[in-house]
């Protein structure tokens, strides 16, 4: 099992329900001798040395150097690394990627980082790996979907109508309101960690079951909806976050 982990769409939700639960659900995968993908380097900014901590020496400085290469990237193409979120991110309450990045790191859970790869980098070994890529989701899906993920979790405060063919893609909501507007398009309400009828660790475990279901046959709702051609999205050459 490869799980490749994505959010987009986030709200002030985001280091509190759907993002640390996946966390959960990722060490529990880690665990049975699975593989999780974190990517989206550039919403890891600020935050990226709770990753290196938990890295080998080797593994914490390409870390390093990836954060380098995108602080360059940016300011080259005029751009702020630490101003990233998106107009929906600013929206749903969460203004600079510094406020972001720890809910984005809380989907990697506690376990060791194994291992730090490039972009669409074959990853063949279990644990926890971070593969580089843009924060735009259907080309850091794409990739990992070429890096080897063959289930996509993919965390949501705003609502995301995603898929990613050529692998099923679940759609967990930060809060109940999303998951009520949008209940026959997200697979899992994490909301109820905020409203306190479930434990983080309770969510976590239904996510991991879910993700087990999905991986045996189990339809997502992005698969019987029938989304994903479109998230075919590879890294194009050209300023992208």
């Amino acid at each position: 099992m490869t799980l490749g982990m994505q959010c987009g769409g986030s709200d002030g939700f985001s280091g509190i329900t759907a993002n640390p639960a996946l966390g959960v659900a990722s060490d529990l995968l880690v665990a049975a001798g699975g593989t999780s993908i974190l990517s989206e380097t550039p919403e890891i900014y600020g935050a990226e040395h709770l990753l290196i901590a938990r890295a080998s020496a080797p593994d914490g400085q390409r870390l390093q150097k990836m954060i380098r290469w995108w602080e360059d990237y940016t300011r080259a193409n005029g751009a702020s690394l630490d101003n990233n979120p998106s107009p929906g991110n600013k929206r749903g309450g969460i203004t600079t990627i510094l406020e972001k990045s720890p809910g984005a790191v809380a989907k990697a859970g506690l376990a060791p980082l194994s291992a730090v790869h490039g972009y669409a980098e074959p990853i063949r070994g279990p644990g926890l790996v971070c593969m580089d890529s843009p924060g735009y989701d259907p080309v850091a899906a794409t990739g990992q979907v070429a890096a080897g993920a063959n289930v996509i979790a993919f965390t949501t405060g705003r609502g995301s109508c995603f898929g990613a063919h050529p692998v099923p893609s679940l759609k967990l909501a930060f809060n109940t309101a999303l998951w009520r507007a949008m209940r026959g398009d997200m697979d899992i309400d994490c909301g109820k960690i905020a409203e306190g009828t479930v434990s983080l660790q309770e969510m976590g475990e239904e996510i991991y079951h879910e993700i087990l279901d999905t991986a045996s046959g189990e339809r997502s709702k992005s698969e019987i909806f029938g989304y994903g051609d479109a998230e075919f999205v590879p890294w194009r050459i050209g300023a992208m976050l």
